[in-house]
């Protein structure tokens, strides 16, 4: 089921998304004093490309005192736009019935996409996973 409603995200809508997080990663790290934020952006992108069966969870030992600067500056710049934007998408998705799963994805991504630092994506056994730990 997980590997059906991921190829289903990748062509509705998951690799023009991946795409976008790609490319910023990519102005990100030319800009070097923004790397931090060009690696989460992959990592964010990669994500899109797969997101059921996997999840988003605190780094083990602490994100420390960079990271939480780093995602304030973040959600100041990008981090509440983006989270908009999967809102918005989210909604349009959730207009069919087949797209209701599609919409939980897009809102699982809202998270990682306000607060990127400190984050990694682990592999779960369920399709939909709703808990951000």
């Amino acid at each position: 089921m997980k590997t059906l409603l991921n190829i289903i995200w990748l062509v509705f809508g998951g690799f023009w998304l991946a795409l976008g997080y790609f490319a910023a990663g990519l102005i990100c790290c030319v800009l070097i004093v923004t790397i931090p934020w060009g690696i989460a952006s992959f990592r964010i992108g990669f994500y899109c490309l797969w997101p059921f069966g996997q999840m988003v969870v605190e780094k083990p030992g602490g994100s420390g005192v960079f990271a939480l600067l780093g995602n304030v500056i973040w959600l100041l710049v990008a981090g509440i736009w983006i989270a908009i934007g999967h809102v918005v998408t989210a909604v349009a998705m959730a207009i069919t019935i087949v797209g209701i799963p599609l919409a939980i994805a897009n809102l699982k991504l809202i998270p990682v996409s306000l607060m990127p630092l400190g984050k990694q994506i682990v592999p779960t056994d369920r399709p939909f996973v709703s808990t951000y730990r």
